[in-house]
């Protein structure tokens, strides 16, 4: 596990070192002749992106597939001139065919995040700041072929952050740097027959010789600890946007230095008002989620669960993207 924690420290140095490098560039001080818009911003977004491939005598081999997935984003952005507050919703849905299988979910997730912060000093770049987020998903998830089993539902697991800490950033629209050695986290795992395997880091039931459960799974877990977080939007060329969310977290009583690690990275290529292209990267480490499972040998149950692994998800797609603010706009103006 330790070399888990190693490596995320060093993506952590890493990006920092990137992000920091050039502070004119980022914003990090306001701009002459730059207005700060104040009050309410707000941006809606539904979009599909839809993937389709088909084979007719092609010798090379292949099978018949379509997938596609539904994203919905909205952001909402309040700004005085001693403090602002952000929150973001973002969900996504998705679901390959591919032949003879069955329907297969590629992705799913519901996510809100929001903060506040407050001014400490006209001249400086810091200011006192609570973050609030939660993520979940909204269907089963299955270890394919497999559909037997549930892996994984709404709110088992859901996650929980809450707490206070110092966000970086005068005047940032595009950068947040932020830390919190105060933040509570809470596993929610609202399913009976994953908390009583004890999924996701809760307390596992216990069984008499017999099988039989002496005391049901818990299934909500605390923590208290260290969070991290960098946040990095950019139009690094006309059309094409990237931005990084990095999340790095400890526990102070259980695990200590054992670094949870979520790091999402997308490319966002605009084709035109409507169309557009995504390349993303997702990768997490959380030593709570176990990928294997081990029979215990004097009950015969499956509730002894070992081996954090280091995940991976990578995204390709080309969809359609409507900007709901937009529609409204030119139907009020119409």
């Amino acid at each position: 596990m330790k070399i888990y924690s190693w490596f995320v420290f060093g993506v952590f140095i890493l990006c920092s070192s990137v992000l920091f490098a050039q502070p004119d560039s980022l914003y990090f001080q306001k701009k002459k002749n730059e207005p700060v818009q104040l009050g309410w911003r707000t941006k809606k977004e539904v979009g599909l992106n839809l993937n389709q491939v088909s084979f007719t005598n092609w010798n090379s081999g292949g099978a018949n597939s379509i997938s596609g997935i539904v994203t919905g984003k909205a952001e909402a952005k309040y700004k005085q001139k001693k403090w602002y507050w952000n929150s973001n919703f973002n969900i996504r849905y998705g679901l390959n065919k591919q032949e003879e299988l069955n329907i297969r979910k590629t992705e799913d997730v519901i996510e809100v995040i929001s903060n506040v912060g407050l001014e400490i000093d006209p001249k400086s770049n810091w200011f006192y700041s609570a973050k609030f987020s939660f993520n979940s998903q909204l269907a089963k998830g299955y270890s394919y072929p497999n559909r037997d089993d549930a892996i994984s539902k709404f709110m088992a697991p859901g996650y929980m952050f809450f707490g206070v800490g110092m966000e970086y950033g005068r005047f940032i629209e595009r950068l947040s740097f932020y830390a919190s050695p105060f933040t509570l986290k809470t596993t929610f795992v609202l399913d009976d027959d994953l908390a009583n395997k004890g999924a996701f880091g809760v307390d596992p039931a216990i069984y008499d010789l017999e099988g039989n459960i002496l005391r049901d799974g818990k299934k909500v877990r605390q923590e208290l600890g260290i969070l991290f977080t960098n946040q990095y939007e950019e139009e690094v060329f006309e059309n094409i946007k990237i931005t990084s969310l990095l999340r790095l977290y400890t526990d102070y009583i259980n695990s200590f230095g054992n670094i949870d690690l979520e790091w999402e990275l997308n490319l966002d290529m605009k084709v035109n008002k409507f169309v557009k292209a995504t390349l993303g990267s997702h990768l997490r480490y959380d030593d709570d989620i176990k990928v294997e499972v081990e029979t215990n040998e004097v009950t015969n149950e499956e509730n002894v669960i070992v081996g954090a692994k280091l995940q991976w998800k990578q995204i390709l797609g080309v969809g359609v993207v409507v900007d709901l603010d937009n529609i409204i706009r030119s139907n009020r103006s119409s």
